[in-house]
C-alpha cells in the first residue's frame, strides 16, 4: 500500500493580501492553513521616518507567513492560487516554499499520514 505524499505550502505575503489568498484556497479545495504575522527583508526597499524628531531606517517590513499542509490536494494548485491571489507585481509581494512532509498525526483522533491532513 502507497501513501500519497504530504506536503506544506509556505507562502509569505502582504498582510493585505491575506483575504484574497484565503478565499482562493477555499475556492481550491485547501481551506486549512495556519497564519503567523512576521517581519521580513528582501528586495522591497527600506523606508526613513521619524519618531520625537529622531530619523530612523525601517528595513524590517511586516508580512503575514501561511502555512498550508495538503495531502489530497496538488501542492502546485495551492501554489497558483496563492501566487495569483497574492501578486500585485511590485516588489515585496512574496515567496512561496513547498516542503516535503514525513509525517502528520491528528492529535484528536490519532490518525496518521494523509488520513491525518
Amino acid at each position: 500500500m502507497t501513501e500519497s505524499a504530504i506536503e506544506m505550502v509556505v507562502a509569505v505575503i502582504r498582510p493585505d493580501k491575506l483575504a484574497d489568498v484565503k478565499q482562493k484556497l477555499a475556492n481550491t479545495g485547501a481551506p486549512s492553513l495556519t497564519v503567523t504575522q512576521v517581519s521580513g527583508r528582501g528586495s522591497q526597499p527600506a523606508k526613513t521616518e521619524q519618531w520625537r524628531g529622531e530619523e530612523y531606517t525601517v528595513d524590517l517590513h511586516q508580512k503575514v507567513k501561511v502555512e498550508c499542509v495538503v495531502a489530497d490536494v496538488p501542492a502546485e494548485d495551492v501554489v497558483d492560487a496563492i501566487a495569483e491571489a497574492a501578486h500585485t507585481g511590485e516588489k515585496g509581494d512574496g515567496k512561496i516554499f513547498v516542503l516535503p512532509v514525513s509525517s502528520a498525526t491528528q492529535v484528536r483522533t490519532g490518525k496518521t499520514g494523509p488520513d491525518a491532513v
